[in-house]
């Protein structure tokens, strides 16, 4: 992995990327704010990624910049997809050159699955290990496969970000319903 001290364009990222991976980047987009008192501009980078390229999508980052730095990770439960969403800052610190690329990542509901990245981002397994725990994930590779969030004892096949048979539905108490006990 090289240093890339070039300054690289939002559109230039994205092309990259569609010319790296063709028709497994998808939904490309790319917005501007600028903020504060000092009118700081932020870009913001979103691209569809297919699972099957996840991973060498991560490592085409490092193209751009040594230290990729992994943010934080979402997800969210779709109708027949878990979607994960890796938001990297890239230049991270470097004020009028950092770069935030979002990779959105649909998994199917029949085999949410995809491999782990804890070998290009150590910090990556924290964040592996919660969506493996509240979405019911498989990450594939992941070096400790334990549970850090929710207690051992908590039902298995019961993920709590879950919208559908799996989610925490009958553990939940709607407060607002009133008393029902």
């Amino acid at each position: 992995m090289s240093t890339v001290k070039k300054l690289v364009s939002a559109e230039d990222l994205v092309k990259s990327f569609k010319d790296e991976f063709t028709t497994k980047v998808k939904n490309t987009r790319i917005d501007t704010f600028t903020r504060g008192k000092k009118k700081t501009t932020m870009t913001h980078i979103w691209m569809t990624i297919d699972n099957s390229v996840y991973k060498k999508a991560v490592k085409h980052l490092f193209s751009f910049d040594e230290f990729p730095h992994l943010a934080v990770s979402s997800g969210y439960d779709e109708e027949k997809t878990i979607v994960i969403v890796q938001h990297f800052s890239l230049f991270h610190g470097e004020r009028g050159r950092e770069l935030s690329v979002n990779l959105v990542i649909p998994l199917p509901k029949n085999k949410p699955e995809m491999e782990t990245i804890t070998d290009l981002i150590p910090g990556a397994l924290i964040t592996e290990q919660e969506k493996q725990e509240m979405l019911g994930i498989k990450v594939k590779g992941i070096p400790k496969d334990k549970r850090a969030f929710i207690s051992h004892d908590f039902p298995k096949g019961v993920y709590p970000w879950r919208k559908d048979e799996t989610g925490p539905k009958s553990m939940v108490r709607n407060l607002h319903e009133g008393d029902k006990l």
